[in-house]
């Protein structure tokens, strides 16, 4: 038997509105090479200025994972050639990291576990190539954007923890407001390290690193691949051989991982303090504000349970995502039921969203979710009704009211009209109603049942139930 040691790190991109070390934007998805200075190009005589705003953010990450934040911290150079690296060296942090030794706790199986944060610390993203047929081609937009390096123990022992732990962490980021997190476009971006050992072995395997892993189900089938070679490959009496310490990609088309390149040792990119670049000190006003953060997404679950009175599975599927709490929480600051907004929300807009679509990108805000609910709410629409409301909705950009009257979904709720209904019924069937009051409480749903049928199903039901009660 085999016990798997997972270590995560994760490239953040902080939303600065600039760079790191100039005045460049951080916009993504402009021109190429449209956002650069001499600085991002690495031209000489270029001097570095840290963007305050990068510190701030990572004193916010480190408050939110209860590390230790270094008042004290340097910028290190680490050395590497690569195309879209102009310098040929990165600015990190390698010897006084700005974050370390925090925590964040992760839900298995109802099973609680602490998982260790070695670090987070500061450093500059490089640019990006674009590769032809023919050519390759350097866009620096990207050079220059700051990041947070955030670096896990080795704590981790499946596939189902190391996302839990990716989930938890992404949840912190956007909560926190430092990042948006956006996977797609590479601001949340994850290396996996695994390896092997024997159960009750103290010593680790062999380390393979996994890089820019971008997406949840990726990450998690790649570590169930990787562990699956190592264990194939000990079992094989092959594993010193075929598990080598080195950089391997993830093939997201067959599932598996191919070796890139060895993996260098920390001596090998030679760091050293940046000498252009003064040491970091954060004073008490800077600290200050970096500690002064929004509310955690684990307190915000328990503030729904008990404020709310929200069930903990409902809680945990809002919290997963900043977004979704938001829209939550601007349904409640509308006014509107918790329950209702629950179900609402969860059952109903998240079962209409399409493959990829976020509640973010979701045509019903919830401005117009809110309009939907109060139309519930002030019985102009029933339920049934109004999921054809959203139905419309989220394929048609118009004003709620005007959809409700364009589907003649408004419910008849005047005393005269049910009543009228209800004599009809009751006439009809004069024997049940004999038999309703002589006992036999079961006919009451027949009464309802008939009624509402010869609405067309547009009378108000909770109306016709209490005209019915007081006619029977």
């Amino acid at each position: 038997m085999f016990e798997t040691v997972i270590g995560l790190e994760v490239h953040c991109q902080l939303n600065t509105k600039t760079k790191i070390f100039c005045s460049c934007s951080t916009s993504f998805g402009d021109e190429s090479n449209s956002h650069v200075c001499p600085v991002c190009l690495a031209l000489p005589g270029a001097l570095p200025v840290l963007n305050k705003e990068a510190v701030k953010k990572a004193i916010s990450f480190g408050t939110a994972v209860n590390a230790t934040i270094n008042q004290n911290s340097v910028f290190d150079r680490k050395s590497y050639f690569y195309p879209d690296l102009p310098k040929a060296y990165q600015i990190s942090q390698f010897y006084t990291p700005i974050v370390e030794n925090g925590e964040l706790f992760i839900n298995v199986d109802g099973v609680e576990k602490r998982i260790g944060i070695n670090r987070a610390h500061l450093e500059e993203d490089a640019g990006k190539n674009n590769h032809e047929d023919d050519r390759s081609l350097v866009d620096l937009n990207r050079a220059g954007t700051p990041l947070l390096e955030i670096v896990s123990e080795p704590d981790l022992r499946s596939s189902d923890e190391a996302v839990a732990y990716l989930k938890k962490l992404h949840s912190i980021l956007r909560f926190i407001d430092i990042s948006d997190a956006n996977m797609q476009e590479g601001s949340f971006r994850c290396d996996v390290n695994i390896s092997i050992r024997p159960k009750g072995q103290k010593e680790f395997g062999t380390r393979v690193e996994i890089k820019n892993l971008n997406s949840f189900r990726f990450i998690q089938r790649a570590i169930e691949y990787e562990v699956g070679r190592q264990v194939m490959a000990f079992e094989d009496g092959n594993y010193d051989t075929e598990v080598v310490q080195e950089t391997r990609l993830f093939d997201t088309t067959n599932l598996v991982t191919k070796s890139m390149r060895s993996k260098e040792d920390s001596a090998e990119y030679r760091y050293f303090p940046d000498p252009d670049l003064y040491p970091v000190y954060i004073d008490d006003e800077m600290m200050k504000e970096g500690i002064n953060i929004p509310e955690l997404p684990d307190a915000k679950k328990e503030r729904y349970i008990k404020e709310f009175g929200i069930q903990e599975s409902d809680a945990d599927v809002i919290i997963t995502d900043y977004a979704m709490a938001r829209y939550f929480e601007e349904l409640l600051e509308a006014g509107h039921e918790p329950r209702l907004c629950i179900t609402w929300l969860i059952v109903e807009l998240l079962g209409r969203l399409k493959h990829g679509a976020t509640i973010e990108t979701s045509p019903v805000d919830s401005k117009k979710m809110s309009e939907i609910l109060a139309r519930i709410e002030d019985s102009t629409i029933s339920q049934k009704a109004a999921k054809d409301v959203l139905d419309y909705a989220m394929e048609n950009d118009e004003e709620i009211d005007a959809v409700i009257e364009k589907l003649g979904l408004k419910q008849v709720s005047d005393d005269a009209t049910l009543l009228k209904a209800i004599d009809e019924v009751l006439a009809k069937n004069a024997d049940k109603v004999e038999e309703y009051r002589n006992g036999k409480d079961k006919l009451f749903g027949f009464f309802v049942g008939q009624t509402m049928k010869l609405g067309k199903g547009a009378f108000n039901p909770n109306r016709v139930n209490e005209l019915l009660k007081t006619k029977l």
